[in-house]
């Protein structure tokens, strides 16, 4: 009797441990699993992140962000509005070493900017694909918020494809949302995938809101990452003429044979651009290379697509007629 007594009790207090918290054995290892991911992640990544304490002039502190290093010599990528305009850079390694920094190359343009601490044999992370990225998958963000040093916060893609206007103005494409809490501080810090590859740069959080946040992906940054080392800005193809989108008569569009509802019209040609050569303020622009553009965007999209010094073929509309004109791209001022 006192054996089956004892095997009762036993069995009973196994299913109270098995029911702890209203969770099945199972849930516990699929929570083990999660759990397991995450660590794991920031074991390999959380010491390439890096705190990131800017000084303006008078050495007075102007504010504080995240990095992460992305080669072992002391090259750290973060973001432009974290360093723009900061007299003093600074960064915090994990081990406690506080190290100066330079900047070395800043695109506001995308909001990256790569940032140089004097120091050799850093561990450095991977950077993955953000092309592969899915929605739901899992993410997890490392950073500094409020100077808290090394915080972790998980979540989930919630969106990909999302825009996103940077400091200049310019829209930043493909940028990916997440539900992962992010801070003050945590600006310039790595979104990370659950096999431990940087996706992400996280970038930005809407005031007011709770559950979403924004990184400029990470396929954007290896783009920038070249050009920022090797000419300290992005080198983009530049026409030299402002114009604001507006429609095109409906009876023109037909007569015209125009899928466009809509055109650039040019309000301003800078001397000695490109094109001065062609363009004349009231000109509607209504392709490139044969492709309608509709707004100021996607005429930057399709600029950024090709090399500078490549011959543009532009389509005006102008006097109630169509004609082409060509245009070379010169590299921005």
């Amino acid at each position: 009797m006192r054996g089956v007594i004892d095997f009762v009790s036993a069995n009973a207090d196994e299913q109270r441990d098995s029911r702890a918290g209203g969770r099945s054995t199972d849930d516990v290892n699929l929570l083990d699993a999660y759990s397991e991911a995450v660590v794991s992640v920031v074991d390999s990544v959380g010491p390439t992140v890096v705190g990131v304490r800017t000084r303006g002039g008078g050495g007075r502190a102007e504010g504080l962000g995240s990095g992460l290093i992305f080669a072992s010599d002391g090259y750290i990528l973060t973001n432009s509005h974290v360093v723009h305009g900061a007299n003093e850079l600074e960064v915090s390694l994990t081990d406690g070493r506080r190290l100066p920094a330079s900047l070395t190359g800043n695109d506001p343009a995308s909001d990256l900017a790569v940032i140089r601490a004097d120091a050799q044999g850093l561990p450095s992370a991977r950077l993955g694909e953000s092309a592969r990225l899915r929605v739901g998958q899992l993410v997890i963000a490392i950073g500094n918020p409020f100077g808290f040093q090394s915080t972790v916060s998980a979540g989930v893609v919630s969106a990909l494809g999302r825009s996103l206007r940077s400091t200049t103005g310019r829209l930043i494409d493909n940028i990916v949302q997440t539900d992962v809490a992010l801070n003050p501080g945590n600006s310039g810090g790595p979104l990370v995938d659950s096999r431990g590859f940087v996706v992400g740069v996280n970038t930005a959080v809407f005031a007011m809101a709770q559950g979403i946040s924004f990184a400029v992906p990470i396929d954007t940054a290896t783009w920038v990452i070249p050009q920022l080392l090797a000419h300290g800005r992005v080198r983009r193809p530049y026409l030299g003429f402002g114009g604001q989108s507006r429609a095109i008569d409906r009876r023109v569009a037909r007569a015209l044979g125009l899928a466009n509802t809509r055109a650039i019209e040019v309000m301003s040609v800078e001397p000695s651009t490109p094109a001065a050569a062609e363009l004349r303020v009231g000109d509607l622009l209504v392709a490139i290379e044969r492709k309608p553009v509709e707004d100021v965007d996607a005429v930057h999209r399709e600029l950024f697509a090709r090399p500078i010094g490549a011959p543009l073929t532009v389509t005006i509309l102008r006097d109630g007629a169509l004609r082409d004109v060509t245009l070379v791209p010169a590299d921005a001022p």
